[in-house]
């Protein structure tokens, strides 16, 4: 960890990149309890897999676009012909399975708006309604995945969720603050820390 031109330190897998630093720096961590934004990343966390979390990034404006500000009762009500229009979007990752995988999650999704009064009382449950704070140095210790995540996948596809496995669910369990994996030595550790 080397600071930056701002004199910051920051976590290493975010060097490199504007967009990285940008999205490190504001949002990564951060505790979510707003349904849509915690939609819009399911939607982009399984769309991710396979690829790169730039190449997301890079392409989350265009996504926000095609999936109509990923608004799951819009997404929900997506028929054939919106997987035909999305398949022809250069501008998202153009593949049939995670598409059709986004409409059938945002089903889902409603559904358990419904029982729980809210996807995010559902989800942030299974820590306690409280940040899980990780105190790791390097990047080298953070996991791609833990026992609780896959605790929450293996329920999440109970509910016949897809592209949400227990690596695609730790990766939103950081984005979503869930867990801060900010390191130790990191800006937005303490930062993080203390929005809880």
């Amino acid at each position: 960890m080397t600071p930056t031109g701002d004199g910051r330190v920051r976590c290493d897998w975010c060097y490199g990149s504007e967009l990285y630093v940008r999205y490190h720096d504001e949002e990564w961590g951060v505790p979510v309890r707003d349904d849509d934004t915690i939609f819009e990343f399911l939607v982009l966390e399984a769309f991710q897999a396979g690829l790169s979390w730039l190449t997301i990034l890079r392409k989350r404006p265009r996504f926000r676009h095609a999936f109509v500000g990923f608004d799951p009762a819009r997404v929900a009500s997506f028929g054939e012909a919106d997987v035909s229009r999305l398949l022809a979007d250069a501008g998202i990752v153009r593949n049939r399975r995670k598409i059709e995988a986004a409409i059938h999650n945002a089903r889902l999704f409603i559904d358990l708006q419904e029982k729980w009064d809210g996807f995010h009382r559902y989800i942030w449950r299974f820590v306690d309604n409280r940040p899980v704070t990780n105190q790791w140095s390097t990047m080298a210790e953070v996991p791609a995945t833990t026992p609780l995540a896959e605790t929450i996948s293996a329920e999440l596809r109970r509910h016949g969720f897809r592209f949400l496995g227990p690596t695609v669910v730790y990766a939103h369990m950081q984005a979503t603050g869930m867990v801060n994996d900010h390191l130790l030595g990191c800006f937005r550790h303490r930062q993080v820390r203390d929005l809880t």
